[in-house]
């Protein structure tokens, strides 16, 4: 019998096994599958579950799906899918528990996006790729992505949820306004006498996206910063759907979901890459990779199919409960019935990015840069501010810092100063 002030010490692989046992009741179980057909041999995936990560409050597991699609080589695609969870992790404090590390991860997935840019263009010049990388911890899936692959989510409600932004210049308007003013051209293939072809590219390069990891060769202005959308489900779960443009060229989002509605991941994922396939051919690598997020008591193809629902209701992207009804009183802290919006930015501003809008500026590191998480000394580091127009009463000194270099880094993404010797490139 122990006396008064005698501690009983516990082995830490106990303790996490304990919160870990815990933690899976509250938790979704998350089933994957993925297929592929090659052609260039260009796209590469990601997939790492129940990752565990000791946190100030017990343990904690999340899993990561990710997608690189290379152009011109395939060095971009393969670097940035062994270096950008590492780069990510390193960004967010180790000492923030469950609610906080979600909430850092935004902020997390933008300094580890321009991190692996940067570290692979001191390693090459030429390659590049585009990313979509998802993140899901517990019910929250948070997504970042550059380039045109892209994310889609099918809640167990119904409708359709577009969870990452296509950056092909062709489409987005407000990227090719972004390009030019940074110091870029857009225009069509000019094939001689006036003749223009094909879709909008900027140049010099010829490529046809304005967002990626790498293709420094075009310049710095085709920017790593990614769009990151943060959601929660419902209890109910729902289906994720990542695919490399190969899919999305060829069949829409509602046609991915239909062709496959029933299945299992793993044949989910071989029927979508089959019917994009039998569409248009081959004509570029095509890959898939599918997700269910399920409640612990359903079985893997138990996701209902949507309810039915008019044009309007599909370009819906969120759609917010009112709280003014009496009648809502008793479900405040019951389960949402619907997909929550927690998070959405898409500028390709580090200043506006790198800043903090959630309480936990005072836990990062002062004199720590933003993006490459090195030590600056006081004096050293370069507020993300300094220079800024914002309106806001911010003070130069006044953080996040950047090193020197990512601050050049910075400066030549926003057109501030010239992004160096630029060559000609393969288009994408």
């Amino acid at each position: 019998m122990s006396t008064k002030g005698e501690h009983h010490t516990v082995p830490l692989s106990v303790l996490l096994k304990r919160e870990s046992a815990n933690e899976k009741i509250d938790n979704p179980e998350l089933i994957h599958g993925q297929a592929n057909q090659s052609k260039k041999g260009e796209d590469f995936t990601l997939v790492k579950t129940e990752c565990q990560r000791v946190m100030g409050d017990g343990v904690t597991t999340f899993s990561v799906y990710g997608l690189f699609d290379g152009h011109n080589g395939s060095a971009a695609a393969i670097y940035t899918k062994e270096n950008l969870l590492n780069n990510v992790l390193a960004a967010i404090p180790s000492d923030l528990n469950r609610d906080e590390w979600v909430a850092a991860l935004p902020r997390a997935l933008v300094a580890g996006f321009v991190k692996t840019d940067k570290d692979f263009q001191e390693r090459a010049r030429t390659s590049g790729t585009t990313v979509t990388f998802v993140i899901v911890e517990g019910w929250v899936v948070s997504v970042a992505s550059v380039g045109d692959s892209r994310c889609i989510l099918e809640p167990a409600e119904g409708g359709v949820y577009y969870l990452s932004a296509d950056h092909r210049l062709e489409i987005n308007e407000e990227e090719r306004d972004r390009v030019t003013a940074s110091g870029g051209e857009v225009g069509r293939l000019n094939t001689g006498g006036g003749t223009e072809i094909g879709p909008l590219r900027c140049w010099p390069g010829g490529l046809c996206l304005s967002r990626s990891i790498g293709d420094l060769d075009v310049g710095e202005y085709i920017v790593p910063v990614p769009y990151v959308k943060q959601v929660k489900l419902s209890s109910a779960g729902g289906r994720l759907i990542i695919s490399s443009d190969g899919v999305w060229d060829a069949i829409s989002a509602e046609e991915a979901l239909d062709c496959c509605r029933g299945l299992p991941p793993e044949s989910s994922a071989e029927h979508i890459v089959k019917e994009a396939v039998g569409k248009k051919g081959l004509r570029d690598d095509t890959t898939c990779i599918v997700v269910d997020i399920l409640p612990l008591e359903k079985p893997a193809a138990s996701v209902p199919p949507p309810k039915k629902q008019g044009k309007g209701m599909l370009k819906s992207m969120f759609k917010r409960k009112t709280s003014d009804s009496s009648s809502n009183i008793e479900k405040e802290y019951a389960e949402p019935d619907e997909v929550e919006e927690l998070f959405e930015e898409g500028s390709a501003m580090l200043s506006e990015r790198l800043d903090t809008k959630y309480p936990l500026c005072n836990m990062f590191k002062l004199f720590m840069c933003a993006v490459c998480q090195v030590e600056v000394k006081p004096g050293e580091g370069v507020s993300i501010h300094a220079g800024s127009d914002n309106c806001r009463k911010l003070r130069p000194w006044d953080g996040p810092f950047l090193c020197a270099s990512c601050q050049d880094k910075k400066d030549a993404m926003e057109g501030k100063r010239s992004s160096g010797d630029r060559h000609s490139s393969e288009s994408d």
